[in-house]
């Protein structure tokens, strides 16, 4: 039996929990050892239908993870779990795990104190106990591998996909020009530049901005708040189904992902799998993602992504050369081969002769002194 750690259908859908769903989904079609545990409160019912999944313990969030799923494990013989959210049971060593990336080091300013005190605490203890690590990018197994000092030997890539129901529609004949972006405002998503970039085209008067994401966290920003008030043209549509956020990737002149840090990165190739081109950031593993189907800029120069947008509104060709590019991009990944992997991660791991474990306390205690790192690389992330 291997046990799958589904706390992810509790949670909002975000990108990690998308990995995790699809992910899990495929699983399910390729093997018949598994078996999805989850705890009560379930939010995503279908995918949780599908997975027949057992929710189990009294707890919920962290303690659930932390304290029910290992007592779970434990009555059943210790079995193989594998997590494949950035959290995991601290103290269960027969285990793979994933990691996505090292947002909270590189960009604390996305997230609070507690939350950087949380990862940069547990992390380190997860990764001296677990058989592999998961990640989703080269770029992210490089990042993990230099600050908690990995090895990479034992870091292993399973890129994000798109799911099918991203396709390019029809011909529009009443289309809407606008520009479209989807993510949350953390300040890494770099929307404020975005915004200022697309506040100098003043010529397009006909020309709009949509931006995906959820509103209360837009508008909890002031200077966000201030940037949106000061154009009509840009337009704040909140969190959307899939379907509603199909359509506007399919209606979109261009898609723009200003992003300053991402270990992977999904909504450009759902952008490209319903047709639309890309404006991307020549950032992290974006570039890694995209390669040559996306018109890159820099991040961090307004005037340069502003550019990149005026140049995308106004060449034809290039517009028609970026989709061809990125339908075919598209086609290097699936759910269906990153499970694969996944599943083949799993056969190796129940095939290695077992390692003795540290003791609990020394491990704890090591780790929590490597989590602390020295001033001067602490004053480089």
């Amino acid at each position: 039996m291997i046990v799958i750690n589904a706390r992810f259908l509790t949670q909002e859908l975000r990108g990690v929990q998308r990995f995790a769903e699809q992910i899990c989904l495929a699983l399910k079609q390729m093997r018949d050892d598994v078996v999805f545990v989850a705890p009560h409160g379930i939010k995503m019912h279908e995918s949780a239908k599908a997975l027949e999944v057992q929710c189990i313990g009294r707890n919920s969030g962290h303690l659930w993870e932390q304290l029910d799923l290992p007592l779970y494990l434990r009555r059943q013989g210790n079995p193989l779990l594998v997590s494949l959210c950035s959290t995991a049971p601290l103290m269960y060593g027969n285990q793979i795990a994933t990691h996505h990336d090292i947002t909270y080091v590189r960009h604390p300013e996305s997230y609070t104190r507690a939350f950087r005190t949380l990862y940069r605490v547990m992390t380190p203890i997860l990764l001296m106990r677990i058989k592999a690590l998961l990640t989703v990018s080269n770029f992210s197994k490089g990042e993990i591998s230099q600050f908690y000092n990995y090895p990479e030997s034992k870091i292993f890539v399973v890129p994000n996909a798109v799911s099918d129901d991203f396709q390019p529609g029809p011909p529009l004949t009443n289309k809407q020009n606008y520009l479209l972006a989807v993510s949350s405002p953390s300040a890494h998503k770099n929307f404020s530049r975005m915004i200022e970039a697309f506040l100098t085209l003043r010529t397009q008067e006909d020309l709009q901005l949509h931006i995906v994401g959820a509103a209360s966290e837009i508008f909890s920003d002031p200077s966000l708040q201030r940037l949106a008030s000061s154009d009509p043209r840009i337009h704040f549509l909140g969190r959307l189904s899939d379907t509603e956020l199909i359509a506007q990737y399919q209606g979109a002149t261009a898609f723009v992902f200003p992003s300053l840090y991402e270990g992977f990165g999904i909504p450009p190739l759902e952008a490209q799998a319903c047709g639309c081109p890309v404006l991307a950031a020549n950032a992290a593993s974006i570039p890694e993602v995209l390669q040559a189907s996306a018109l890159y800029f820099d991040p961090l120069d307004v005037g340069h992504i502003a550019s990149a947008m005026e140049r995308i509104l106004t060449d034809i060709s290039l517009r028609q050369s970026l989709r061809r590019r990125g339908l075919n991009n598209v086609t290097r990944f699936s759910w269906e081969d990153s499970a694969r992997r996944v599943s083949q991660r799993i056969d190796a791991v129940l095939t290695q002769p077992s390692a003795p474990e540290l003791p609990r306390h020394t491990a704890t205690k090591q780790a929590v002194n490597e989590s602390i790192p020295a001033k001067s690389s602490s004053s480089k992330s």
